[in-house]
């Protein structure tokens, strides 16, 4: 029998939901004489569900009971029980994830799921994940320079920017398909509050209840996309456009050279362009003209456009696992912090060793950004691009660590650091050393794991080593 894993993906987004099933196929990829390492080396989607508008209650809450029917019912229709499903993701995006009860349907979706990756994707996360789904990051570790994917929803516009395969940063804008809603009659039937302090800066009157010229509201959208395009190619700076730009992790843009255009308008893009309000009919909302407008404004700019592997919203299908042991002769540990579940991984690439303060504290800052601020643990920390590393430097950078995590993280009670070397029994003891008792350490090496990726550490094994399960996000 093969060996894999059934594993779902449920994504649940500002317009559409998604839910899919997967046979995630594991093949060991290390030699007999090391440790085992498995990897994913197939995937295999066996059951996918009708994309379905996302149920909500009213503008600020999500039906967490129509949501809930759907799943159990798109469990039985899989022909497929809970209890079978071993790992997965669950993935709340765009505007549902500040829905006052998105909590409480998180708490419901934990409960059924399972060995999952349940997490509230936030504007920075989003981007992230779309790149990588989209195969910007994929692409980025091919290509010199920077890639930048901008994933479009109904919401927002979530760039995140790729270098190498990893992300060097985010911004997202309050450019999305649903800001404006309108029947076949030039009716506005819905404005969302985010787009209207851009809309009043403007001078565009645009109100619900109100009628509009198809002239007129293609100017707008025209209007929209260019100024989106002249942050992001550095025409304007993100403080003179602050009322289009929802955040950013990053003061000054990077010199984009590729963009891909994923989401869904980055689908629409292939389809007709609209010239009449019956043609925004299907979906009464602008997310046709946007595509529209967006791709002619692109010409003007000079990016170089890429096609996606995907352009609706890249669908999360699992969570696959590799597994690893870890010798205790390696690592330092504080047992009664474990064990430990679904930790973010967040890279600190220390290639200049006479900057650390300065890449650590933006690694740290980005990853608050991404992960938001946890009480306890707010990710793990993996370090790589140390080559050489004296005693000295060891201890200088355990000074470096836990000042800026105590600092920037005050009311976490743990630090987990994963280093891509041998060095974290010295790296362990070192900060041990600097914060006392007041946080448990964890430091381990050597496992192979990449920025976006989720650990559990179990707990120590006949007393020299930790099963360790890295959890990498699959994409279809």
């Amino acid at each position: 029998m093969e060996k894999g894993i059934l594993s779902v993906g449920i994504d649940i987004g500002t317009s559409t939901s998604k839910f899919i099933i997967s046979f995630l196929k594991l093949g060991r990829i290390s030699s007999h004489s090391s440790l085992p390492h498995y990897d994913i080396i197939s995937r295999n989607v066996i059951y996918e569900s009708e994309i379905i508008s996302t149920p909500i209650k009213s503008s600020d809450e999500i039906d967490t009971e129509s949501l809930s029917k759907w799943i159990e019912i798109e469990y039985k229709k899989a022909n497929i029980r809970m209890e079978e499903i071993k790992s997965g993701a669950v993935i709340i995006t765009g505007e549902t994830a500040i829905k006052k009860n998105a909590d409480a349907l998180l708490h419901y979706l934990a409960g059924h799921s399972g060995d999952f990756v349940v997490a509230i994707a936030g504007a920075s996360l989003e981007a992230i994940l779309a790149g990588k789904g989209s195969g910007a990051s994929e692409h980025s570790n091919y290509n010199k320079g920077t890639i930048a994917n901008i994933d479009i929803g109904g919401g927002t516009a979530n760039v995140a920017f790729f270098q190498n395969g990893d992300a060097i940063g985010m911004i997202t804008f309050h450019v999305g398909g649903r800001l404006i809603e309108i029947n076949h009659h030039g009716k506005i039937l819905r404005v969302s509050p985010a787009l209207n302090p851009w809309l009043e800066e403007r001078g565009h009157d645009v109100k619900e209840g109100q009628k509009i010229s198809f002239p007129s509201l293609k100017k707008i959208i025209k209007e929209l996309c260019s100024e989106m395009l002249d942050v992001l190619s550095g025409r304007l700076s993100i403080t003179e456009l602050q009322t289009l730009v929802h955040s950013t992790s990053l003061d000054k843009l990077p010199k984009i050279d590729k963009v891909m255009i994923s989401g869904g308008v980055g689908y629409l893009m292939k389809e007709k362009p609209p010239s009449t309000f019956q043609e925004l009919s299907t979906y009464n909302d602008i997310g046709p003209l946007l595509a529209t407008e967006l791709l002619g404004q692109l010409k003007n700019y000079p990016f170089e456009v890429e096609a996606p592997t995907q352009t609706t919203r890249a669908t999360v299908i699992g969570a696959g696992m590799q597994s690893t042991e870890i010798s205790g002769s390696t690592i330092y540990l504080n047992k009664d912090a474990l064990p430990l579940r679904n930790v973010p991984v967040m890279t600190v690439n220390l290639t200049e060793e006479n900057n650390i303060e300065e890449i650590i504290s933006n690694s740290f800052l980005n990853g608050k950004e991404i992960y938001g601020e946890q009480e306890d643990l707010p990710f793990a920390i993996y370090i790589v691009g140390l080559e050489y590393h004296s005693y000295s430097f060891i201890k200088k950078l355990a000074q470096v660590l836990s000042s800026l995590y105590i600092s920037i993280f005050p009311t976490a009670t743990s630090l987990v650091i994963i280093c891509e070397n041998d060095m974290a029994k010295a790296l362990g003891q070192s900060i041990q050393l600097v914060v006392k008792s007041t946080i448990a350490i964890i430091c381990i090496d050597q496992i192979a794991i990449t920025q976006g990726d989720y650990i559990d550490i179990g707990q120590v094994v006949n007393e020299t080593m930790v099963p360790v399960v890295v959890k990498t996000l699959a994409f279809s």
